[in-house]
């Protein structure tokens, strides 16, 4: 595998956030959309940690010898970012997820399921995939795994959507009063305290 800078951000604080902060959810340029193709979501599970080299070369491999195929399901990918997103987005604001919402999301998992199984890992267990180890779909069910077991968790109450403008990314607050309002500080955060200087300075002249 060939050594390159790391594409993606990492501080959602569980990885199916860090999968939907691939995109500016307030912005349509497309400088704030990560995923341009298939390859993008093998790199995203290589660096969050789901896809050891040699299954993601045999995953390059494949999407180059079925294009079309590969095509497909990059869009399932954006599509299971959207609806992923619009779950947790409502989790954020203080609603339950609409009811079709979350059909749309037990429909993932009993895809997901049924290319998954339980193996033994140190004391506990985890989900693996079962599945052809080159199927191109492989690369969708971690976020599906990784959505269900956040929702069934005692964190899915920490869900916090960020505040600043163009933004729309998901995290969890884990601070201990609840306080957290932006993705990153030194970016989001840094951007509405320049803008209510100007504010002031604006307000004074």
């Amino acid at each position: 595998m060939p050594v390159t800078p790391q594409r993606f951000k990492f501080i959602g604080g569980w990885p199916c956030l860090d999968f939907v902060d691939s995109k500016n959810w307030d912005s349509h340029e497309a400088k704030y959309e990560r995923f341009q193709q298939y390859d993008d979501l093998v790199w995203w599970n290589i660096e969050a940690g789901f896809l050891p080299d040699k299954a993601a070369q045999a995953l390059f491999e494949r999407g180059r010898q079925q294009p079309d195929r590969a095509a497909t399901v990059f869009e399932q990918g954006l599509r299971l970012r959207d609806e992923v997103h619009r779950c947790l987005a409502e989790i954020a604001a203080g609603k339950g997820p609409e009811m079709i919402d979350l059909r749309r999301l037990n429909a993932w998992i009993g895809q997901s399921v049924a290319q998954s199984q339980l193996t033994a890992e140190g004391e506990g267990f985890r989900w693996q995939w079962s599945g052809q180890p080159d199927a191109l779909e492989r690369v969708l069910w971690p976020i599906v795994w990784s959505t269900a077991e956040l929702l069934t968790s005692d964190q899915w109450g920490r869900v916090k959507q960020c505040a600043g403008e163009s933004c729309g990314w998901i995290f969890l607050d884990t601070t201990k009063n609840g306080s957290r309002r932006w993705c990153e500080m030194g970016h989001c955060g840094n951007r509405a305290k320049a803008k209510r200087y100007y504010r002031r300075l604006k307000a004074k002249t």
